[in-house]
């Protein structure tokens, strides 16, 4: 949740975070627990812990950060990521996954959650160089994390169009929008460590409680 926090801006550099009696009161955790999370932050790079004074943030690019390029956030604001694989299948490349090597890709849908609220709905197409077979009981709530993971895979770039589009057909009851109606949608192309597109997903996110954020430093 921190790192979630700090990767996405909410909590700009030289931030100081609050006490850890307050801040363990506030997530419902052990001292212990917050500690060790705190001391995870430090040894990254991102924290600042300083005798007698506190805890401070400290901001460094981290293109490897799983959220580095998460911009959904509650409409309220923050929200911890998550998400659950609707399906997963190998097939040829959609039209608008321009720049693919391979002529096969393999296609996930899912639906993301933020603090256990639904929110969107994605379809993410991966160049099917990468691998040959993607089992959807493989995959983590975070896909650029499997991808560095299983086959060093780094999306280093993203390209952003924002929008309005129609729920697909394809739409879980989860989700809460009827197929056809109007929602906030996303179309974004990620590009490996070498430049080359890699990864095309559609988002269609429900703007009643979720809003797509980036904040510029």
């Amino acid at each position: 949740m921190l790192v979630r926090e700090i990767a996405s801006g909410r909590i700009p550099d030289g931030s100081r975070l609050p006490t850890e009696r307050k801040m363990a009161a506030d997530l419902g955790i052990a001292i212990g627990t917050l500690r060790k999370a705190l001391a995870a932050l430090e040894a990254r790079g991102m924290l600042e812990r300083i005798q007698g004074s506190g805890n401070y943030v400290r901001v460094k690019p981290d293109i490897g950060n799983v959220y580095t390029f998460f911009r959904l956030e509650l409409v309220e604001g923050g929200g911890l990521p998550t998400a659950s694989v609707l399906d997963a299948i190998r097939l040829g490349c959609p039209e608008e996954a321009k720049g693919f090597s391979s002529k096969t890709a393999h296609r996930i849908r899912r639906l993301r959650y933020l603090d256990t609220r639904e929110i969107a709905i994605e379809e993410i197409w991966l160049d099917g160089k990468f691998i040959r077979t993607l089992q959807a009981s493989d995959l983590l709530d975070s896909l650029y994390y499997y991808y560095t993971q299983s086959f060093g895979l780094i999306i280093t770039k993203v390209e952003d169009r924002v929008g309005v589009s129609e729920v697909p057909d394809w739409s879980p009851e989860e989700f809460k929008r009827q197929p056809g109606e109007s929602v906030g949608y996303i179309e974004r192309m990620g590009f490996d460590q070498n430049g080359a597109p890699a990864e095309f997903s559609k988002t269609w996110f429900d703007p009643s409680v979720a809003l797509y954020t980036n904040r510029l430093r």
